[in-house]
């Protein structure tokens, strides 16, 4: 089996039987399969990407109107990576299904994969994340049902769903701080003599929007906007490298207004920068009709290579931007790949690779956050923990996965969820209870919700070393009554907290708390470790059956909270 071939495997979920005995499909999951014809391919016989987006964005808008029984509309697609390119005679399959439903948006999952029919290759060639909004009916505003997950993938998926809608929902406060702190720092433009003018790149064209254009609802299908601004940015990169440019990623597209039959689209686009092997095209779409003024109905950043005979990219030529807007899309292209660069390397890290913390700053803040909270929540809505053993209500279950082992501890508490959350949710009051925490201080209160620690715990030998870590905190109120509390550690590096010789530097790959309300006064507190082998040795005799600090420090735990269920006194992160 090929490496692309395992790739597609491992997106693929085990088959699940319900009762009655049939395998079980979620309800809301839709397919499609085509294969790729000379009319779908661009002038390399190779799919284009913009027929790509509208079968996904039709797949995907069949899923969520299945599951809400109304009409929807698009309203954004997360960042796509394509990994593969798709020839002509080859078969296209896309999967999508509704993740999580919220009041009147759902988050659809799509995966698309290509299977070559001679050869029965299948191997994966991108993963997107689309938001579906449900149209009004006669009856009113429509109220969402909610998705009840039946699988540990689904249960996965639906857990992670609130996180990234929490990213979608700020993503352009985000961009905006992103860029304005890191404009300073990018220098200026160099000149070079060979440069290409970005002027040359321009590209603006008009697209009448007639009924073959428009979905169902009579409005512009979101698919055929998307390929229209994917036609123009490729005719940007094409000007810039006179060659056939390979589209490799899609920065979020965001529906801001529909547009309808009769429209006229103006859709721009121009090469904002080029670097080594890549460039970044900037396109934008605006609508009118009439005498009407221009709405905005869509932007987004293209990333394209170009490859060579080898499939290998190629190096590019300079580029030179035109005056004022122009210098700043230039910088603002670099802080762009700075964070995508960033974000690529925080989801692909592998738990195996050491350092396995990641550098902190504030460009790659916001995807180390989402990635700390994503795998707290990945390892809690694992079904294969196994009981080790159970003392003074305390139980301790462990798994053991990719020769790393976890630790699940798991308590019932006579405290508010609330109030349980806000007490723990201060890093520093952990000594109170467990006497690993030796020190803690605030290095860095980074938002309201992400802060940055040093924690110091004792030598686990005598006349040893003590260890510090440099922890991000990660902490998050429920979405929905279908999600608990959470804060979530992992370790991170930090230029002005380098190790020292005092200390041996440990690193946290996955830790934290889920708090779920069992009731008004009743909460589950579950702790999670993924024990790296800096941490093995704190819990290694609990594991064993040869120690029981687990139970005292948990117990120990429960006692605090119950103690302090009347404080007021939890500093607002504001204080730290």
């Amino acid at each position: 089996m090929t490496s692309e071939e395992k790739d597609a495997d491992t997106t693929l979920e085990p088959q699940f039987k319900q009762e009655n005995g049939e395998v079980y499909r979620n309800p809301t999951e839709v397919q499609m399969s085509q294969i790729v014809l000379p009319c779908h391919a661009n002038h390399c016989w190779e799919l284009s990407v913009g027929q790509l987006l509208k079968w996904m964005d039709s797949t995907a808008c069949l899923s969520a109107e299945r599951h809400a029984g109304c009409s929807c509309v698009t309203a954004s697609v997360d960042d796509i990576h394509f990994e593969h390119t798709i020839g002509v005679g080859q078969v296209v399959n896309i999967i999508a299904k509704v993740n999580r439903a919220f009041t009147s948006s759902m988050e659809v999952g799509i995966l698309v994969t290509c299977e070559d029919l001679y050869t029965d290759r299948q191997w994966k060639v991108c993963h997107a994340f689309a938001t579906y909004v449900s149209r009004r009916t006669e009856a009113g505003k429509v109220q969402l049902k909610q998705v009840i997950p039946h699988t540990q993938v689904e249960q996965m998926e639906y857990s992670l769903a609130a996180e990234r809608r929490r990213m979608r929902l700020i993503h352009a406060e985000i961009i905006t701080d992103l860029l304005s702190s890191s404009t300073a720092q990018l220098g200026e433009c160099q000149e070079y003599e060979d440069a290409v003018p970005a002027d040359k790149t321009r590209v603006e064209s008009v697209e009448l929007v007639l009924p073959p254009h428009a979905n169902h609802q009579v409005s512009t299908f979101g698919g055929q906007i998307m390929a229209w601004m994917e036609n123009v940015a490729t005719i940007a990169a094409s000007r810039f490298c006179n060659a056939h440019p390979t589209l490799r990623t899609i920065d979020m597209f965001h529906f801001r207004g529909p547009s309808h039959i009769g429209d006229r689209l103006v859709l721009k686009a121009i090469v904002n920068n080029a670097f080594k092997h890549s460039m970044e095209v900037g396109v934008c779409a605006e609508a009118y009709q009439g005498g009407e003024p221009l709405r905005h109905i869509n932007s987004a950043f293209m990333t394209f290579e170009v490859l060579d005979s080898d499939r290998k990219p190629r190096t590019l030529p300079h580029l030179r931007p035109e005056p004022v807007d122009g210098k700043r899309r230039y910088k603002e292209a670099i802080a762009r790949k700075k964070i995508r660069l960033d974000r690529k390397y925080i989801i692909s890290c592998k738990q195996t690779e050491v350092p396995l913390s990641v550098p902190w700053d504030p460009s790659n803040q916001i995807y180390l956050s989402y990635n700390n909270v994503s795998a707290l929540k990945l390892m809690d809505t694992r079904n294969n923990w196994v009981l080790t053993s159970e003392k003074n209500k305390v139980r301790l279950y462990t798994l053991e996965e990719n020769h790393t082992l976890c630790v699940k501890v798991e308590i019932y508490v006579g405290v508010p969820a609330e109030q349980a959350f806000h007490l723990l949710s201060d890093l520093r009051r952990r000594k109170e209870w467990d006497r690993h925490y030796e020190e803690c201080e605030v290095i860095n209160q980074v938002d309201e919700d992400d802060t940055l620690y040093r924690v110091v715990t004792p030598s686990v030998t005598k006349g040893g070393k003590g260890k510090d870590f440099i922890l991000l905190a990660s902490r998050r109120k429920p979405c929905d009554f279908r999600d608990p509390y959470l804060i979530a550690l992992r370790s991170v590096t930090l230029p002005n907290h380098p190790p020292t010789e005092d200390f041996s530097r440990g690193e946290v790959l996955c830790a934290g708390f889920t708090i779920w309300e069992e009731s008004s006064a009743v909460t589950k507190l579950t702790y999670y470790n993924q024990a790296t082998p800096g941490v093995l040795p704190y819990i290694s005799t609990d594991v064993a059956g040869l120690s029981s600090s687990f139970y005292s420090t948990f117990s120990a735990c429960s006692q605090f909270l119950e103690a302090n269920n009347d404080s007021q006194g939890v500093l607002p992160p504001s204080a730290f």
